[in-house]
């Protein structure tokens, strides 16, 4: 019954998420969400929200989370966008920002699979820069101005990060269009580019509660840049739906800004978790790229990738592969809790042999 349909739909391949099965007793290092409950007072957040209140439409405009992400990050509440997961915040991006007739969207040939999906959804022609050899974003091969720019810092699923002046790099070789800086993973270790924002106004920087603020269940997101650029996808937003963050996400989100050392320690944890695996990791013979995120990317020379998935999920181990070229021999895997690591580790001993 697809003669139903709009014939560019057709035409679409639709993004494809991390599988979420159900098993007993299992080990999910697939979608890189945290392996920690969001801070206490977020859940307290929640329930104090959930009464009689919820009869009524929230503030389309989010005022106050808005104004607790300008404090938090040192910016006006004019810089501040909010949306249904950071998703939803790229879509607007996509329509309000990175679509120019005749103009082709860069990104990395390895990157956020998104991407491509959103510039078949709305139009816009893509155009991918290929990493070099070491699986790493050059900014010098964005330079010639000739359109906007989109890529994750640090970049999904290599883990790889850019530096602020390598990012600084990257605004200055392109002027005349947007340059999003996709930061879903900038609290792993990275220095976000919101630092750079009343310097650059063709800057927009996005980011989500999912990961490092663990409100994956949530979907929370949100985007900084000057007004100008914030004010586009406010119109985008408008004419689609106007109250798109609910009460509970709100008041999560606030609550969540304010439990600062609960943020902090969580992140910490998971960093320590992550070098204690890349450790094992390389002791066992893998190639692990330096990651700045909450997974680690790597292959193993002697082993093909989608064979020790397979043997992973054997014994109730889920992690990401991707059958694409290039890094069809590799495999993410998110950080789990430290019980988690150690239950993958005794695992790959055992497959490894």
């Amino acid at each position: 019954m697809q003669h139903f349909w709009n014939p560019e739909i057709r035409q679409l391949s639709p993004y494809t998420p991390g599988e979420q099965p159900k098993v007993a007793n299992l080990v999910k290092l697939n979608t890189n969400e945290s392996p920690y409950p969001p801070a206490p007072g977020v859940l307290q957040a929640i329930k104090d929200t959930t009464d009689e209140g919820l009869r009524l439409y929230p503030d389309p405009n989010a005022t106050q989370l808005k104004q607790a992400l300008a404090d938090y990050y040192q910016l006006d509440a004019a810089q501040v966008f909010v949306g249904n997961g950071s998703d939803e915040v790229l879509a607007h991006a996509f329509q309000g920002l990175l679509k120019h007739p005749g103009v082709a969207l860069r990104f990395p040939d390895i990157s956020y699979s998104f991407y491509p999906v959103y510039c078949g959804l709305y139009g816009i022609t893509p155009s991918t820069v290929p990493l070099n050899d070491a699986l790493a974003i050059d900014p010098a091969d964005y330079q010639g101005d000739s359109g906007p720019i989109i890529l994750p810092n640090p970049n999904a699923p290599t883990g790889r990060l850019l530096s602020l002046a390598e990012i600084t790099k990257l605004l200055e070789l392109n002027p005349s269009y947007v340059v999003i800086v996709d930061e879903a993973y900038i609290d792993f270790g990275g220095a976000s580019a919101t630092k750079l924002i009343d310097r650059y106004p063709n800057l927009l920087v996005t980011q989500t509660f999912s990961k490092s603020r663990a409100l994956a269940g949530l979907r929370l997101g949100m985007a900084f840049g000057q007004a100008h650029l914030i004010e586009a996808l406010e119109r985008v937003k408008n004419s689609f739906n106007s109250y798109p963050v609910d009460r509970l996400a709100m008041a999560a989100g606030i609550a969540s800004l304010h439990e600062d050392d609960y943020f902090v320690e969580s992140c910490r944890k998971v960093m320590a978790t992550r070098q204690t695996l890349t450790d094992f990791l390389e002791n066992q013979g893998f190639e692990v790229l330096p990651s700045y995120a909450n997974f680690v990317f790597c292959r193993h020379p002697e082993h093909q990738a989608n064979e020790l998935a397979q043997a992973l999920r054997d014994r109730a181990i889920i992690v990401r592969y991707f059958d694409k070229p290039r890094i069809d021999q590799y495999l993410r895997i998110s950080i789990g809790s430290e019980e988690e690591n150690q239950r993958l580790c005794q695992a790959l001993s055992e497959i490894l042999g």
